[in-house]
């Protein structure tokens, strides 16, 4: 006696072109969804990076008037490059001590940092943040409240930072 028994290939079942196409849609459609929350994301974890660099930037005068007496440089509204020199103590003659104040990595596109134009914020290489000291030792400072680079209002400290931006988004300070 003879059985026969038929076998029945068993096989995977491939995938249609609709089914795929349906699923790299579902997942261009979900990463359009997170582009913009990542961009957001990324745009205030730079922002709190420019509002920690004013603040070590206020906390380093400090620091210099602490250990020396006085304010850095001339006691106004300084040039950055050259206040960057002195906290930094590249300028010898202003930090004759070569206290390093302020450690600042050169400037990259998204991380801020010095150049030959002082400390600039993550979003522009070419404006640094300005600088206003209390000269007259009053504990007042004139400070920028539009992002410009004079001062139009006063603050009660002995130092005021902040970078110069158009744009109300991109603007930080050492004294909020």
């Amino acid at each position: 006696m003879t059985s026969s028994t038929t076998k029945k290939s068993i096989r995977p079942q491939a995938f249609t072109l609709i089914e795929l196409l349906i699923v790299i849609s579902i997942i261009a459609i979900l990463a359009s969804l997170a582009f913009p929350a990542v961009n957001g994301a990324m745009d205030t974890a730079k922002k709190a990076q420019a509002k920690n660099a004013a603040v070590q930037i206020a906390s380093a005068v400090v620091a210099y008037e602490t250990e020396y007496g006085r304010l850095p440089g001339n006691g106004t509204t300084t040039v950055n490059s050259s206040l960057m020199n002195i906290l930094t103590a590249a300028d010898i003659a202003n930090n004759p001590r070569a206290i390093v104040f302020l450690e600042a990595q050169a400037w990259k596109k998204g991380k801020g940092g010095t150049n030959s134009a002082g400390y600039c914020d993550p979003w522009n290489a070419a404006v640094p943040y300005s600088i206003s000291l209390d000269a007259d030792y009053n504990n007042k400072v004139d400070v920028s409240a539009n992002g410009t680079a004079s001062g139009s209002y006063v603050i009660m400290k002995k130092v005021g930072v902040w970078n110069v931006s158009t744009n109300s988004k991109y603007r930080v300070n050492s004294w909020d």
